[in-house]
């Protein structure tokens, strides 16, 4: 695997996510857009529910993992937008995220901002993924 998640041994272990990682190279790297709540039909699916969210964009980031070679324990770095000013929003969506990557705990930003691009939109991920050519 190029992805190697590199922790810490002097920052706080409060966080959930390895601190960094690298690269190996050889390596090909993977750029996903943000994976948005949307279905097949390109209609936000859990209006209102930051964790249905999370979940489809999950399962969106999957997808466009595997049709580029790679799959979730590729990614090297993740990045959480949710569209709210509140915390336990911002802790909803990161949970269900952490959930989908299990021990492959990915350095990540979470963030909480004033809007998504798409109608009723509340959460998006964004992610770079590495595989071995």
């Amino acid at each position: 695997m190029p992805v190697r998640l590199i922790r810490s041994p002097t920052l706080s272990t409060v966080a959930e996510y390895a601190y960094s990682s690298s690269v190996e190279p050889p390596a090909r790297l993977i750029y996903a857009a943000g994976a948005c709540p949307l279905d097949a039909d390109g209609v936000t699916v859990g209006v209102s529910d930051y964790a249905a969210q999370a979940r489809q964009c999950m399962l969106n980031l999957q997808v466009a993992l595997a049709d580029a070679g790679a799959k979730l324990t590729d990614v090297a770095k993740t990045t959480v937008y949710v569209a709210s000013s509140r915390q336990p929003d911002l802790v909803t969506a990161w949970q269900v995220v952490r959930e989908f990557f299990g021990d492959h705990d990915v350095p990540s930003t979470l963030l909480g901002v004033a809007c998504l691009g798409y109608h009723d939109q509340l959460v998006e991920v964004e992610a770079v993924a590495a595989v071995a050519p």
